[in-house]
């Protein structure tokens, strides 16, 4: 078999081809896109300049939407100037980049909903010890080792998956650079590195889901001894909207990383990944900032003060 070497350029198939249903699809990825950036950029900006919001779960969530913001910022973009140009073409160095910024993000999100939900089983649990629990130093530290091993998952995985050689055919039949997609391209073995990588995965994805689980299963054994029926009422409702993330999340990466080689199909893959990278990042901030009643009124003082301002003028 041909070999080609590590500096040629990479060609992204992408996600849609020209046809009007396709065109239509591009669309709604394009919005999504839109809402995802304005949505994840109001919060952290909401979150910075109001002072009431300066609490460890707040600052979390800021957390949360700066990672949704470099994830969707890393991938859309370059997907929509393929789609819309036709130069589907990406070096190799960009090509490290998006698996980089990508893995780190998605890594460091894992981790990061794993801090949140101990957060929450410490606000509905033990609330009159969350200041001491939750105190500002530990909160600090949890999103920096988030970002910490997010970061050493991605430098590893970009520094890996292009350390091989690959076939002459540099086809990526996909619209980023993920790694499972591009090891296929390989000409050598990489049972080692897929190993290392499921290993990984297990480390990343099931050890946080496993706390994600845990805090849930305490905090809905917590509600149903609450004597409050509308106290009761909005906690489900709050982690039922917070499950439901988790699940579209960690069972998208879980579908794309931890199946066996077997069972993969580049459209399903396509798929799975288009949800819990775009899709997702635009339901984190509706689902867990934009419906509390103090983003609302942070949102509202925001607009007032912008209105007094334009007034002013």
């Amino acid at each position: 078999m041909d070999h080609g070497n590590i500096t040629a350029d990479f060609i992204l198939l992408g996600l849609f081809n020209h046809t009007t249903a396709h065109q239509i699809l591009f669309g709604v990825i394009v919005a999504v896109m839109v809402i995802s950036l304005l949505g994840n950029g109001l919060m952290v900006l909401l979150i910075h300049e109001d002072p009431q919001l300066h609490t460890p779960m707040y600052f979390l969530l800021s957390q949360l939407s700066l990672m949704d913001l470099v994830l969707i910022s890393t991938i859309v973009p370059k997907m929509t100037a393929a789609y819309l140009t036709g130069n589907k073409f990406i070096s190799p160095v960009g090509c490290g980049l998006q698996i980089f910024f990508f893995q780190t993000t998605g890594g460091a999100e894992c981790f990061l909903l794993g801090a949140m939900s101990y957060d929450r089983y410490v606000a509905v649990c033990h609330p009159l010890r969350y200041a001491n629990l939750m105190s500002w130093p530990l909160c600090l530290r949890m999103a920096l080792v988030s970002w910490f091993l997010g970061a050493v998952d991605g430098l590893m995985q970009a520094a890996f998956s292009l350390s091989f050689p690959f076939c002459n055919r540099h086809e990526i039949n996909h619209f980023f650079c993920e790694t499972p997609t591009l090891v296929r391209l390989a000409c050598s073995d990489t049972s080692a590195f897929e190993y290392i990588m499921y290993i990984c995965c297990v480390l990343m994805l099931l050890i946080p889901l496993s706390l994600i689980l845990m805090s849930y299963s305490l905090i809905l054994t917590a509600v149903l001894h609450m004597c409050s029926t509308e106290a009761r009422k909005r906690v489900f409702a709050t982690c039922s909207s917070h499950l439901a993330v988790v699940g579209l999340y960690y069972g998208g990466a879980i579908f794309i990383y931890m199946r066996p080689k077997s069972y993969r199909l580049v459209k399903h893959d396509k798929v799975v990944s288009a949800f819990y990278t775009i899709f997702t990042p635009m339901l984190n901030p509706i689902i867990y900032s934009l419906r509390n009643n103090e983003v609302k009124g942070a949102l509202r003082k925001c607009l007032s003060h912008l209105r007094n301002d334009v007034r002013s003028n």
